[in-house]
């Protein structure tokens, strides 16, 4: 048997006799809601932090400033970061933000906390964790307190490991892991990660080499999507309906520059991108609302949309793009009604998360993760891109390459994730988590 091959099997061994605990672990997170909105996570972080220290790991607390989590819309954020340095002595926690390990890489694992609220239609408690037929239920279990999970058993793991190599003469011909591992645990991805990496990041809280997200088990991710939000109001003149030329309509308004954006939809829709997993560009609007009542004539009316970003993309002309739509179409609007006041237009960009295009960088990670994912999993897994955004862009922007890979099914539809019953393969846990911990090994003993 070769030397990596009997690290991989203590590795192994490790999780295995550990996995109810870790079933555990993941029960009681998903036990404490972290409804986005309204937003009020700090007291998961300060659960998941006191687990975390019954485990032998201490978390570095950082709470984002009131005033600027209530400006975004939540209530409370604290983010928290483990640290874990190896070397010839093995593993031991790391100095409160060290930004460098002495030697070696540092790897930062990262997973979100914040989820959207439940809904309608769960036949299982989303706060109760139930484990029924090898599946675990709830809001997050498998997007992605299932990643709290991997990524906290995987370094316990690689501890282990680490420990028996530097003290017991039967692992001393084992190459001793080198570097550092920190664990991120944010809570501000559903509301774009500004508050969570994007925060760490820009404080100089952590500056890791390589990173790893939360994701599913089948598929590496190398790429996704970027999305730009706006919200549009357009302003008429309320009225009595049974005098409505005595008002400015804005839902008719309304109706002729949605026309123009879902035409323009038309098109993207021809435009492909060059990336495995990721189609053409999108535009939805999600939310419309406005009017005082059925007999009133509507003096205001807002609606929400999303445009989806292709790879190849420039952020900047898009939003130039759509602008110009929005605003071209309601001078049409108003020209063709020019015996009444014009309806004027407000337009706000509440989001830009830019799309995240393959990396060089990337490779370290993706040849380790594919590797012991191919074995663990016993079919091809693939390179893709996704459609969704995600935090891991946030640290690309810095330089750092990362990928996507966790715990999870095939598909995002197969997990709930989003839609009740929302669920989790305990295998596929128990299997991403001796994936993960072998990748951390590889790329920190240099056996990658």
């Amino acid at each position: 048997m070769s030397k990596n091959s009997i690290a991989y099997q203590e590795i192994d061994h490790w999780i295995e006799q550990h996995f109810d605990q870790q079933i555990g672990f993941l029960k009681a997170l998903i036990q404490i809601p972290t409804d986005t909105p309204p937003g009020n996570n700090a007291p998961h972080a300060e659960k998941t932090a006191s687990l975390l220290s019954a485990m032998g790991l201490k978390a570095e607390h950082y709470p984002v400033p009131v005033q600027k989590v209530q400006s975004h819309g939540l209530q409370s954020i604290t983010n928290l970061i483990v640290r874990e340095e190896f070397n010839d002595k093995g593993s031991q926690p790391a100095k409160d933000q060290q930004m460098k390990a002495p030697e070696g890489l540092t790897i930062a694992l990262n997973a979100h906390g914040d989820v959207v609220p439940p809904g309608e239609g769960w036949t299982h408690n989303p706060y109760g964790g139930d484990t029924v037929d090898g599946l675990i239920y709830g809001r997050a279990s498998a997007v992605s307190k299932s990643d709290f999970s991997t990524f906290t058993f995987a370094l316990r793991a690689l501890q282990d490991l680490s420990k028996k190599i530097a003290t017991d003469a039967a692992f001393a011909g084992l190459a001793q892991p080198k570097g550092q591992v920190e664990l991120h645990f944010t809570y501000d991805e559903e509301f774009g990660g500004e508050l969570g990496p994007g925060w760490l990041l820009e404080e100089h809280l952590t500056q890791p080499d390589l990173m790893i997200a939360a994701g599913f088990s089948y598929e590496v991710v190398n790429a996704h999507n970027g999305c730009l939000q706006f919200e549009v109001t357009l302003q008429g003149k309320m009225a009595h309906a049974a005098i409505p030329e005595s008002g400015v309509d804005a839902l008719q308004a309304g109706v002729h520059v949605l026309n123009d954006l879902f035409a323009l939809n038309t098109q993207y829709k021809k435009i492909q991108s060059k990336v495995k997993g990721i189609q053409h560009p999108y535009l939805n609007v999600g939310q419309i609302f406005g009017g005082t009542n059925t007999n009133v004539i509507p003096g205001r009316v807002t609606f929400k949309l999303d445009r989806r970003m292709i790879p190849e993309e420039n952020s900047a002309e898009v939003e130039t793009s759509i602008r110009q739509t929005i605003t071209q179409s309601l001078q049409t609007y108003n020209l063709a009604h020019a015996h009444q006041d014009p309806v004027i237009l407000d337009l706000k960009r509440i989001l830009l998360a830019e799309s995240m295009k393959p990396q060089e960088g990337q490779k370290p990670l993706i040849a380790a993760l594919q590797k012991h994912a191919s074995s663990m999993f016993g079919t091809e897994i693939p390179v893709v891109g996704t459609p969704l955004y995600t935090d891991v862009r946030l640290y690309a922007a810095k330089g750092i390459p990362g990928v996507i890979y966790g715990a999870g099914p095939k598909t995002v539809l197969e997990s709930h994730a989003k839609r009740a019953d929302e669920r989790l393969k305990l295998d596929d846990l128990h299997r991403a988590t001796r994936v993960v911990a072998r990748t951390l090994y590889d790329l920190l003993s240099n056996q990658a």
